[in-house]
C-alpha cells in the first residue's frame, strides 16, 4: 500500500498515513468531513461547560483546538501541567501525529460519533529491523557493531535523509501488535526501488532479527507478493474490526451522571495500557481512582484480560490457547508483579526514560545501577513531579525510591525564587534511627557530585541543649535526621521550615510505630509553614515510604497531603488500605465443606462473585461437587478442568441480576491467567503460603475500598471480604498469618492465638544451642524476637558453668578488669586482673621472651580448627584459636584464616602462614577473655544500638585502662558490671579516687538513658531456669564425679569441641578465678585421664502420641548394644554408635505400664512404644525439661478431635513442640551432647 510519512522519531518509531484501499485504510474525504463536522459542533455548541471533561487523566482520548492548525482535533493526552489558576496539557494529535501543549480552556469530551474512524496516523516500525551500536573496548583498543536498546542518532538521521529523498513510497505490512504497525517500507529514489529495511542493515544501521518460525531472510518479501488481507496475518492480530478504532469506543459506552454525555468505559482498555507502558507482560496495573479529586478519570480499570480471548476465530484456537496459558502461567507467581495505585502512573521501566537529570543517569549508568525495579518504576515519575506519594513496596525500605527523583527536582533552582533568603533546607528525610539516617546521608554525598551543591547535612543530636544550639545551617540545602533529633533542633532553630519545600518519611511504618507523636508535630510544623502567601506558587511535596501500611498514614494522607498518588507493589498490604474484611474461621480439616456451605448462605441481596481457593485438582473437584449438591451455582477451573478460559471467563464477566452468587472454584495455577479482579469474597479452602496469600487478595483489588475518604454505603455488604479456613493441617504458615491479621487488626479466634503460641515456643526451642541474644545481654530486652536467630532462654550447658569449686566463682564484689576489645558502648571483652599475681601477664612474659628467639618461629604446615597457635602482631606475641579456615584452602598455598585471640576477645582475619606452633605449657592456661556488659543504660530515642559517637567516645576513654567493677549477674562467660569505675591512685597522699564512672560517662553524651530495668529482666530470665538436683542426676549414669578435677577442665584444648568458646564453661571459670598450671607434665596427665574417661551423649529424640500411646523416636545412626529398661515412670536408653556412646535417662510425665512398653531398632532410630497407664492426652513427655527432646510435627495429621486447637481444653493430641529441660545428670557425670 502506498502511504505518506507524518512524524519520524527513528526506524522504530515513525507515523504515516495510508493510500488507497485495505482493511485498515480510510479515504482522504472522510477524514475531510470529520474534521468539517467537529469544528462545525464545537465552535457552535451554546453551552460550553456542557462539552468540557468533568476530569482530565493522562491516556484519555479527547478534542481539542490547535491553534497552528486552527481547528478541533482528536487527541490523546500525554501529561498533564498544573498551575496556580489553571493547567496545561501536552496532547498527541491522532490524526496529525502532532505533539502540542493545550490549555485546559480548549479541551472537549470527545464524542462517540467523531470517534468511529480510525485514527488517520498509524504508528509504525520496521519490520524485525533492530537497532545496533559501535562498542569500543579501550583496552583491547577495538570496536565492534552489537545490538543496541536504542537506535543510534546516525542511523535515525540516515533514515529521515532516505524517506525526504524518495518520490514515492509504499509498505508492506506484516504484522500488528499492540496498535503497531510492523512494516516492510520499499522507497523510490532516482527509479530505483529500495528496502528500507535491507539498506539500514546493509549500511550496519540496523541488524534483521530472525523469525523463531522462519528463519528467512527479508529479502525472501517481494513487493508484488499476495496483497494482504487479514486471514493471512499472524494470529496476534486482535479483531480487524476492533483494531485502531479508538480504544476507549471498542466496547458499549456508558454514561457520566453528572454531564450527561457518553464516557469511554472499555473492557479493551487494558490494550491501551499496556501499550502506553514499557513494562513486561507480566506487569499487571490497577487503577482506582479516588472519587471526587478533580482532574482523574473515575473508572475502574480492568487488566490482564488475555488478548487472544478476543480473536475473530476463537475456534481455531480455543485448544492450543488454553495449553499455553497453562505453560505460561503455572509457576509464574514468584515472578509476577501487581501494583495498586491511586491514580493512574505511566511507569518508566528503563532508565534512560526515567524522569532524571542526565548527569544523574550518567552516574547511575558508571555505578552499574540495575534499576529502575518494579516499584521504582511507578514512584520516580510522581516523585520526579513534585507530587504527593505514599509508596507501600516490600522494597520500602530502600531510600533509592525517592533518592533519585528528588535530587532531579531539586536541580531546577527556578522552582524555589519566591521563597525567602533566607538559610534553611529545600528538603528533609526523616529517618526512623540514626543508622538509616547514616545510610541515606551517604547516598546523597555519593550523587551529589554530579548534581548542584546542595551541601546534605547529617544532623543526629542528643540530649544535650548546647550541642543543639551550636548547629550551624548555612547553605545547607538537604537536612537528613531522626524524628527526635529534629524536634531538639527545632527548639533553637524556630525558622527551619521557612523554606521547606520536600518531607521525605522513610520506613514510614516505623516511624509511626515508634515517633508517631513527633512525627504529627513535624507535620503540623510544616502544615503551618506552608499557608502563607509566599509559597502559593513554590512547591511543597510530602514523600512517605514504607514496607507496611500503617493506621496513621490514613491520616497523614487526609490532614497533610494533596490528591496523593499512593503506590503499592504488596498486595497484601493494598488489601488493608482497601479495608478488606478478614476473617478467621476454626475448623477440623473434615468441617471444612460444611463451614463453606454456612458461609456460601448468602442472606443479602447485593451480587456477589465468590473464589474458592484450594491446593489441588482433587480437593477443587470435592469442592465444586459438593456446591452443585447443594444447588448452588458454581464453576471450576484447575489444569485439567474440560472448560477452557474463555467460557469461565464469559460466565463470570456476565451481567448478572442484584441477588446472583456466581461461586468459582480454582486452584493457584489458574488465578494469574484468568485475571480476576472483581471477586467480593475470597475463601481460603486451603491454607495459604504469605506469598501465594497476596496474590489471591489481588482477585478482589476492584472492589478495595477507600479507606482515605470512607464510604456512606453499606458497609457490611460492600466490603470485599477475605475468609480463611483455620485447621489443625495449618501449621505452616500460621505464625506469618497470625502476624498479617495482627497488623490488619482483625479479630483473631482465642484458638488461633493459643495454637501460634505453642509454635512461637516451639521455634524459640529450635534456637537452643544458638548464643544467647546480644540485645537481651546489652539491653534485657529484645524488639525482633520472632526474627532474631539467636537465643532467648537459658541453655544450661552453654549459661551455667558445671563442675566448678566455690572458691574460684566469682561472688558479688569488686574485681579489677581491663577492657582491650570495645564492641559498644557498654559491651567489652577483656581480662579480669589479679593485682597480687597475675598469671596471664606472666604467661604474655615468657611467650614473647621465647619467641624472641628466631629458631622458635616455626610456622605452622597443617592448620587445624578449634587448634591454638601463637601470632606476632606488630612486637607482640598473642595466643590465637583458629575459628574459621578459608574454602580455598586447597587451592592456595598461602590462605585466608579467620582467628579470635583468646586472651582479648576479638576476630581478625590472617594468613595461615603467620600462624606460628604454641607450645604445649604455653596453651595449659585457659582462655582468658570475659565479656562485660555495663548495666542500666540504653540508648535514646528507642534507638536499638549505640551511636558510634558514643562506642568511639567510650572506646578511646577505657581501651587498655584498669577499672574496678562490681559483677552483679553471671552467665556463661559473661558479666554484668554495675558500676565500673576508672579508679586513679594517688601515691602520694596514700589515697585513690574515682576518676568517672563508664555509666554515668554513657549518660554525659546526651545519648543514652536510664534502662532501670535491665538486671530484672535476666534475673526473670533466670528465673525460668530450674536446676536440678546434682545427686540424683549422677546416679544412672555409674560415673564418678571426681575422674573430671580442674586439671582436666582447664586445659583449653579440651575446650577445642566447642565452637563458641565465649560463652564455654571451662572458659569461665578459670578466668573468674586464678588456676595457674603447674606444667607439661601435669597437663599431659590431664589429657589422658580425660583420654580414659568414656564421655556420653545425649541423643535427639521426638515423640508423638494417641490417646493410648506414646511413640518415642531416637534418633543415632548404626545403633549396636541397644538396652532399654521401662519402669512405672522412668525410661532408661543406652546404646553405641561408632565410637560414641549415648545415653538417656528418662523421667516420664505421667505413670506407663512397663510391662506393655516395647523397644524396636530400626535402620537409624530406635522405636520406643510406652503404654499409658491410663487414657488421655500427655502435654508433654518429661517432667523435667530437655533442649534434645522436641514434639514430633510429622505426625500431626495422625490425631483429630472435635476441637483442633486443644489448647485450654481436656484432650490434648495435637500440642505444640515440647522441649523438656536438660537433665543435669548429662552434664554433672561429663556428659555432652553430639550437637
Amino acid at each position: 500500500m502506498e502511504v505518506l510519512v507524518l512524524e519520524i522519531e527513528n526506524p522504530g518509531c515513525f507515523w504515516v498515513t495510508m493510500k488507497g484501499c485495505g482493511p485498515y485504510i480510510v479515504d482522504e474525504m472522510e477524514y475531510k468531513n470529520l474534521n468539517a463536522e467537529m469544528n462545525q459542533f464545537y465552535d457552535k455548541s451554546k453551552n460550553v461547560d456542557e462539552v468540557k471533561p468533568v476530569m482530565v487523566e493522562e491516556g484519555q482520548t479527547c478534542v481539542v483546538f490547535s491553534e497552528e492548525l486552527k481547528c478541533w482535533c482528536r487527541a490523546v493526552i500525554k501529561s498533564i501541567m498544573y498551575c496556580t489558576d489553571h493547567y496545561q496539557t501536552e496532547c498527541f494529535l491522532v490524526d496529525y501525529a502532532k505533539y502540542i501543549f493545550v490549555k485546559s480552556k480548549d479541551i472537549r469530551v470527545a464524542l462517540e460519533a467523531f470517534m468511529q474512524i480510525p485514527y488517520r496516523a498509524k504508528k509504525c516500525r520496521l519490520y524485525r529491523t533492530k537497532p545496533v551500536t559501535l562498542r569500543i573496548d579501550f583496552c583491547e583498543d577495538t570496536a565492534k557493531i552489537v545490538p543496541a536498546k536504542r537506535w543510534d542518532s546516525a542511523a535515525t538521521r540516515y533514515f529521515q535523509n532516505l524517506l525526504k529523498g524518495t518520490t514515492q513510497m509504499k509498505a508492506k505490512l506484516c504484522a500488528v501488535e499492540d496498535n503497531i504497525f510492523d512494516v516492510f517500507l520499499y522507497v523510490t529514489i532516482k527509479d530505483e526501488k529500495v528496502c528500507v529495511n535491507d539498506d539500514l542493515v546493509s549500511k550496519n544501521f540496523a541488524r534483521f532479527e530472525e523469525a523463531k518460525e522462519n528463519t528467512g531472510s527479508s529479502a525472501d518479501y517481494e513487493e508484488n507478493q499476495t496483497s494482504l488481507n487479514v486471514e493471512c496475518l499472524p494470529v496476534k492480530i486482535v479483531n480487524p474490526a476492533l483494531a485502531f478504532r479508538p480504544v476507549l469506543f471498542q466496547e458499549k459506552v456508558s454514561t457520566n451522571v453528572e454531564t450527561g454525555l457518553d464516557v469511554p468505559s472499555s473492557f479493551l482498555e487494558e490494550t491501551y495500557q499496556r501499550s502506553s507502558t514499557d513494562l513486561n507482560e507480566n506487569t499487571a496495573p490497577i487503577v482506582k481512582a479516588i472519587p471526587g479529586l478533580p482532574f482523574k478519570e473515575n473508572t475502574a480499570v480492568h487488566t490482564d484480560r488475555l488478548q487472544q480471548f478476543l480473536n475473530s476465530d476463537p475456534l481455531k484456537t480455543r485448544i492450543i490457547e488454553d495449553d499455553q496459558q497453562f505453560q505460561s502461567f503455572q509457576n509464574l507467581s514468584e515472578e509476577r508483579n501487581f501494583v495498586f495505585l491511586s491514580n493512574k502512573i505511566e511507569p518508566s521501566s528503563v532508565l534512560e526514560t526515567a524522569p532524571l537529570f542526565d548527569d544523574l543517569k550518567k552516574e547511575l549508568t558508571r555505578k552499574k545501577f540495575l534499576g529502575p525495579n518494579f516499584t521504582e518504576s511507578y514512584c520516580w515519575p510522581p516523585v520526579a513531579r513534585g507530587c504527593d506519594v505514599v509508596a507501600i513496596s516490600y522494597q520500602g525500605n530502600d531510600p533509592f525510591l525517592y533518592i533519585p527523583p528528588v535530587l532531579t527536582f531539586l536541580q531546577s533552582g527556578s522552582c524555589y525564587k519566591a521563597l525567602p533568603n533566607r538559610n534553611g533546607p529545600l528538603a528533609l528525610i526523616l529517618c526512623p534511627g540514626w543508622k538509616k539516617a547514616q545510610l541515606v546521608f551517604e547516598l546523597l554525598k555519593a550523587y551529589e557530585r554530579c548534581s548542584r551543591q546542595l551541601h546534605p547535612m547529617l544532623i543526629i543530636l542528643g540530649r544535650n541543649k548546647e550541642e543543639a544550639r551550636n548547629v550551624k545551617i548555612r547553605g545547607c540545602e538537604v537536612i537528613v535526621t531522626t524524628p527526635y533529633s529534629l524536634l531538639r533542633l527545632l527548639e533553637h532553630h524556630s525558622l527551619l521550615f521557612c523554606r521547606l519545600c520536600h518531607l521525605v518519611l522513610d520506613e514510614i511504618e516505623v516511624l509511626f510505630s515508634d515517633a508517631a507523636e513527633q512525627v504529627f508535630t513535624i507535620l503540623d510544623c510544616y502544615k503551618k509553614a506552608i499557608i502563607s502567601e509566599e509559597w502559593e506558587y513554590s512547591p511543597h511535596q510530602i514523600i512517605a515510604i514504607g514496607t507496611h501500611w500503617n493506621k496513621h498514614i490514613a491520616h497523614l494522607i487526609k490532614e497533610f497531603m494533596n490528591d496523593p498518588y499512593i503506590v503499592i507493589t504488596a498486595m497484601e498490604e493494598a488489601s488493608i488500605y482497601g479495608d478488606v474484611q478478614q476473617i478467621v474461621q476454626p475448623c477440623t480439616n473434615s468441617e471444612r465443606t460444611a463451614v463453606l456451605l454456612k458461609i456460601l448462605d448468602f442472606t443479602h441481596n447485593n451480587l456477589q462473585k465468590v473464589l474458592v481457593f484450594t491446593n489441588s485438582v482433587n480437593e477443587a473437584e470435592m469442592v465444586h461437587k459438593a456446591l452443585k449438591s447443594n444447588s448452588i451455582f458454581s464453576l471450576k477451573m484447575h489444569k485439567e478442568s474440560e472448560f477452557n478460559f474463555k467460557y469461565i471467563l464469559e460466565q463470570w464477566t456476565k451481567k448478572y441480576s442484584s441477588g446472583t452468587h456466581v461461586v468459582l472454584v480454582l486452584t493457584d495455577d489458574c488465578m494469574q491467567s484468568l485475571g480476576i479482579t472483581d471477586a467480593t469474597c475470597v475463601v481460603h479452602f486451603s491454607f495459604p503460603s504469605p506469598r501465594i496469600f497476596g496474590q489471591r487478595l489481588h482477585s478482589m483489588s476492584d472492589n478495595f475500598c477507600n479507606a482515605i475518604k470512607g464510604s456512606s454505603l453499606d458497609q457490611e455488604y460492600t466490603k470485599a471480604r477475605s475468609v480463611i479456613l483455620l485447621t489443625e493441617n495449618s501449621a505452616c504458615n500460621a505464625l506469618e498469618i497470625l502476624r498479617y491479621l495482627q497488623h490488619t487488626e482483625a479479630e483473631i479466634p482465642p484458638e488461633l492465638h493459643d495454637f501460634t503460641a505453642k509454635m512461637l515456643e516451639a521455634e524459640e526451642d529450635k534456637k537452643f544451642s544458638r548464643p544467647l541474644c546480644a540485645y537481651l545481654k546489652t539491653f534485657g530486652i529484645c524488639k525482633n524476637r520472632i526474627v532474631c536467630p539467636d537465643r532467648h532462654q537459658i541453655n544450661l550447658q552453654i549459661d551455667v558453668p558445671q563442675n566448678v569449686p566455690a572458691k574460684i566463682i566469682p561472688t558479688p564484689g569488686c574485681v579489677t578488669i581491663l577492657p582491650l576489645h570495645i564492641v559498644n558502648a557498654t559491651n567489652y571483652f577483656g581480662r579480669i586482673v589479679d593485682k597480687q599475681k597475675d598469671q596471664y601477664t606472666i604467661l604474655a612474659e615468657e611467650i614473647n621472651e621465647y619467641f624472641k628467639e628466631p629458631s622458635n618461629k616455626i610456622s605452622v604446615k597443617n592448620v587445624e580448627k578449634l587448634a591454638f597457635y601463637g601470632l606476632c602482631e606488630k612486637t607482640l606475641f598473642h595466643r590465637v584459636q583458629v575459628v574459621e579456615i578459608s574454602p580455598k584452602k586447597e587451592e592456595n598455598v598461602f590462605f585466608n584464616i579467620k582467628i579470635k585471640y583468646i586472651d582479648e576477645g576479638r576476630t581478625s582475619q590472617v594468613q595461615s602462614y603467620q600462624l606460628l606452633h604454641l607450645p604445649a605449657r604455653f596453651q595449659c592456661l585457659p582462655p582468658q577473655a570475659v565479656e562485660f556488659v555495663v548495666c542500666r543504660v540504653k540508648p535514646i530515642d528507642n534507638e536499638i544500638e549505640w551511636n558510634p559517637k558514643v562506642t568511639n567516645y567510650i572506646h578511646h576513654k577505657i581501651k587498655g585502662k584498669l577499672h574496678e567493677a562490681k559483677i552483679v549477674h553471671t552467665l556463661g562467660n559473661t558479666a554484668w558490671v554495675d558500676p565500673m569505675v576508672r579508679v586513679t591512685r594517688l601515691s602520694d597522699l596514700k589515697m585513690s579516687v574515682n576518676e568517672y564512672n563508664v555509666r554515668s560517662e554513657i549518660l554525659s553524651t546526651g545519648l543514652g538513658t536510664d534502662n532501670p530495668e535491665h538486671i530484672t529482666q535476666l534475673q526473670k530470665l533466670c528465673g525460668h531456669m530450674k536446676v536440678l538436683d546434682h545427686a540424683k542426676s549422677l546416679e544412672p549414669l555409674s560415673i564418678k564425679e571426681d575422674t573430671a578435677g580442674p586439671e582436666n577442665e582447664s586445659n583449653p584444648q579440651n575446650m577445642s569441641t566447642q565452637e563458641n568458646s565465649t560463652e564455654n564453661c571451662s572458659s569461665y571459670e578459670s578466668t573468674f578465678g586464678n588456676h595457674p598450671c603447674d606444667g607439661v607434665t601435669q597437663t599431659k596427665e590431664a589429657e589422658d585421664s580425660t583420654l580414659h574417661q568414656r564421655k556420653c551423649f545425649y541423643p535427639e529424640i521426638k515423640w508423638f502420641q494417641n490417646e493410648e500411646t506414646v511413640t518415642v523416636k531416637v534418633k543415632i545412626a548404626s545403633v549396636a548394644d541397644c538396652k532399654c529398661e521401662f519402669a512405672k515412670e522412668k525410661v532408661v536408653f543406652s546404646a553405641c554408635s561408632g565410637d560414641k556412646f549415648y545415653l538417656a535417662d528418662m523421667e516420664l510425665h505421667q505413670y506407663i505400664l512397663a510391662e506393655k512398653s516395647t523397644c524396636v531398632i530400626k535402620d537409624k532410630e530406635a522405636i520406643i512404644v510406652l503404654v499409658k497407664e491410663k487414657k488421655g492426652a500427655w502435654c508433654k513427655l518429661l517432667k523435667s525439661k530437655n533442649p534434645h527432646v522436641s514434639f514430633d510435627f510429622e505426625h500431626w495429621e495422625d490425631f483429630e478431635d472435635k476441637s483442633p486447637f486443644p489448647v485450654g481444653t481436656k484432650k490434648l493430641y495435637c500440642t505444640a513442640a515440647v522441649t523438656e529441660e536438660l537433665v543435669d545428670s548429662s552434664e554433672d557425670s561429663g556428659t555432652e551432647s553430639d550437637e
